[in-house]
């Protein structure tokens, strides 16, 4: 198979268990992201497919190969680090230049490729400067272009935009994006930011207690969240409690209608604020009459939140809405998703 399978993999510190029994296959060429809140595991099991750290238990498989017992400098994976650890006494020509000519790559070709890959990245004009006279996007780049010059089979990404600015941040994942689409290559990223893992993945494993909880597309996983934590840990939801009896989700804040039966008698729905509509006229189905209690302006759009509930929307800026305000609000059963708890 082509791509990177984890087989069991276990790692243990003491009495902690980091990584559980971790199996997933990475298809080649995909953006693959671990998103999880600190302490989850995702840097530990990102070190272990580098090689940075031994598994206790478990395999790795590139491309047909196991190379669970390889060292780090044979395994054909090079990483991205969140500080980038860029060398500051080289200039960033010797930088990129480094990994080459420590495996003693003829210096015809190490030329040639740091400068075909600092000029995709668009740091051709760059080659002489050093670390501290570098942007923190520029840093970045640099620090992708010393691990692509090596082609490696995958690139391993641990938070390599957290010491971005917000609005330079945006900026470089939507870069990382396409830098990716554009050469092909596996990019495995680590991240506890969930618009970051929206915005780059192809598909998103979201961890917890060193357990892959939910895996799928970005997708996938915002619009039929699985539990209570991927629910609230990716974006914010609304999540109701209630019991399902007679074909109806019976609720302390009303009775609703799901579009497909769930597995249990009493358990959690959620539905994200953006997904709730506001009516004129009470809806059909699931139509529920609240106050506005308070009202957050975000630029884009409002935060409202409601009784009885507490429950949560988000709508355009444009909405004429105080709070005091009575609402008819449209929970719609196609938008609403049934979690497994």
């Amino acid at each position: 198979m082509k791509g990177l399978s984890l087989k069991g993999i276990n790692k243990t510190f003491g009495k902690v268990h980091a990584v559980r029994d971790v199996s997933k296959d990475i298809h080649s060429g995909e953006f693959f992201t671990l998103l999880g809140p600190s302490g989850c595991g995702k840097t530990t099991l990102l070190r272990m497919i580098a090689g940075l750290e031994l598994q206790d238990s478990g395999r790795i498989i590139l491309d047909g190969e196991d190379i669970t017992g390889l060292p780090a400098i044979k395994r054909h994976i090079n990483t991205v680090f969140q500080n980038y650890a860029l060398f500051p006494h080289l200039n960033i020509f010797d930088n990129v230049a480094f990994g080459l000519r420590s495996r003693k790559v003829p210096g015809a070709e190490v030329n040639q490729r740091v400068k075909d890959t600092l000029e995709m990245l668009e740091l051709g004009e760059m080659t002489k400067r050093f670390p501290h006279q570098l942007s923190g996007g520029q840093s970045q780049r640099v620090a992708l272009a010393r691990a692509l010059v090596n082609e490696p089979k995958v690139l391993l990404l641990d938070e390599p935009m957290s010491a971005l600015d917000a609005k330079l941040r945006a900026q470089v994942q939507i870069e990382l994006r396409r830098l990716q689409q554009k050469l092909g290559q596996t990019f495995i990223l680590v991240t506890h930011d969930q618009d970051e893992a929206l915005i780059v993945s192809d598909r998103i494993a979201v961890m917890k207690d060193g357990q892959i909880i939910q895996y799928g597309t970005p997708a996938e996983v915002y619009d039929f969240p699985k539990n209570r934590f991927v629910a609230e840990f990716l974006g914010s939801a609304n999540l109701i409690d209630g019991n399902y009896k007679d074909g109806l989700f019976h609720t302390a804040i009303g009775i609703f209608e799901l579009e497909k039966p769930p597995a249990w008698e009493k358990g959690v729905i959620a539905i994200r604020p953006e997904w709730i509509r506001i009516s004129d006229t009470k809806p059909l189905k699931n139509g529920l009459r609240a106050t506005v209690t308070e009202i957050i302006y975000r630029g884009t759009n409002l935060d409202i939140s409601l009784v009885p509930g507490p429950v949560r929307l988000r709508t355009s800026t444009y909405s004429r809405i105080k709070i005091g305000d009575e609402l008819w609000l449209d929970l719609a059963p196609k938008e609403i998703a049934v979690l497994n708890e």
